[in-house]
């Protein structure tokens, strides 16, 4: 996840650089349940309005849970399917929070409503996020369900007016991106705390629709009015946050961004995002799915790491014997194509490598997403490998999805 607000405030009121600090433990995602009640065309799980056997019982939970505590996990994500069709959502979450982590609850929040809101406040969530995809006709048509958007909008006002730090989720695309600045507009109407950006990742359901991932011009022209409007809320003192994820690039972005318009600034904000250093799948962000198998991230779910079933979190995230994890935790990771010569990668990371896994077979290959220029990146094409890759042998396990 790429903070603009948290870099825009650092750009207004330096600080010292410092020491880098890691996290104690990833940030954990878990999808919990993958029921569904709609059939979101970009969802990574491919959920479904069904039953899925093999789900974590309460206690398997629990247990988990317990086991990620101790190896000082700070952060975790409900997520589903819909978490809410979960029965036990609440008591899962309650005892998260007794636990001490940062507890946030991902939905589409068409279940948000008068019966369950004060049971949802109860819980003191410290971050609920809603997505919404555009106007209502756009998102009814991405949600695959005629009313999603007035539901959605409903539970998001709920939890506003119950005092939950609520934020919208916004996965941009070709056919939405020009709703944009609708949904900006919308965030200050609902006196919305968060807005997340979410580029199209090439996983589940998303994978299918990669040739409506929003062309480069449109994600930089995204970009540009998020950072115009992110710097403004600094300027003006108010209390709006603004994050983008699944596309590290971002950061760069950000840096040519500054250098037109706070030239004096650049070095100082260039060595700020180095020590932020992009992608982090596989290290500090991690993926639970409904069956208890662990991945580098939400968006790996044909690769296992291991399953908490039958081995402890703690254990498998740390073992390196996998030659997928063994990339990721080595620095710098081992890049190829135009991310192994680009002069930003201490920033970005090499970005999302599922993407070049999914579009090559090699997960250090290019990442076709990055829409940055050459020139920006300090890239000479007299270094650039050209020879095309070849499916790295990888311990790929597929997990076959209902249709």
């Amino acid at each position: 996840m790429f903070r603009i607000s948290q870099y825009m405030q650092e750009l207004h009121d330096p600080t010292p650089l410092g020491a880098k600090r890691n996290p104690p433990g990833p940030v954990v995602i878990w999808n919990l349940v993958r029921r569904c009640n709609l059939a979101c065309k970009h969802c990574y799980s491919i959920s479904a309005d069904v039953d899925f056997p093999g789900e974590l019982s309460t206690r398997q939970v629990f247990d988990v849970i317990d086991d990620l505590k101790d190896f000082r996990v700070p952060v975790l994500i409900l997520s589903g399917g819909e978490p809410l069709l979960r029965p036990d959502i609440f008591e899962i979450s309650h005892h998260a929070k007794k636990k001490g982590f940062y507890v946030a609850l991902s939905t589409n929040g068409t279940m948000i409503n008068e019966s369950n809101i004060n049971e949802i406040a109860k819980v003191g969530y410290d971050y609920l996020g809603i997505s919404i995809d555009g106007m209502r006709k756009t998102h009814d048509d991405f949600r695959q369900k005629k009313g999603a958007f007035d539901a959605s909008l409903k539970g998001l006002k709920l939890c506003s007016e119950a005092g939950i730090k609520v934020g919208m989720r916004f996965s941009i695309t070709q056919d939405n991106a020009n709703e944009l600045p609708f949904l900006l507009d919308l965030m200050e109407q609902e006196n919305v705390d968060k807005f997340y950006l979410s580029h199209l990742n090439y996983g589940g359901r998303g994978n299918r629709h990669r040739g409506h991932d929003a062309i480069h011009k449109i994600t930089r022209e995204a970009l540009d009015l998020l950072f115009d409007v992110s710097w403004a809320c600094v300027e003006q003192g108010r209390d709006r946050e603004f994050v983008t994820g699944n596309n590290d690039a971002d950061g760069v972005y950000l840096l040519h961004w500054i250098k037109k318009r706070f030239p004096d600034r650049y070095d100082h904000m260039r060595a700020k995002l180095a020590q932020w250093g992009g992608n982090s799948s596989g290290v500090n962000v991690a993926n639970i799915d409904n069956l208890g198998n662990v991945h580098p991230d939400t968006f790996w779910w044909n690769y296992n790491l291991g399953n908490v079933l039958k081995r402890p979190f703690s254990e498998i995230w740390q073992d390196t014997a996998d030659p997928l994890m063994a990339g990721f935790k080595t620095h710098p990771r081992p890049l190829r194509g135009r991310c192994g010569i680009c002069n930003y990668k201490d920033v970005c990371g090499g970005n999302t490598r599922v993407r070049a896994f999914q579009t090559t077979g090699d997960p250090w290959w290019e990442d076709p997403a990055c829409y940055l220029h050459d020139q920006e990146l300090d890239i000479n094409l007299e270094d650039y490998d050209q020879e095309q890759p070849e499916p790295l042998d990888l311990k790929t396990r597929e997990i076959r999805f209902a249709s």
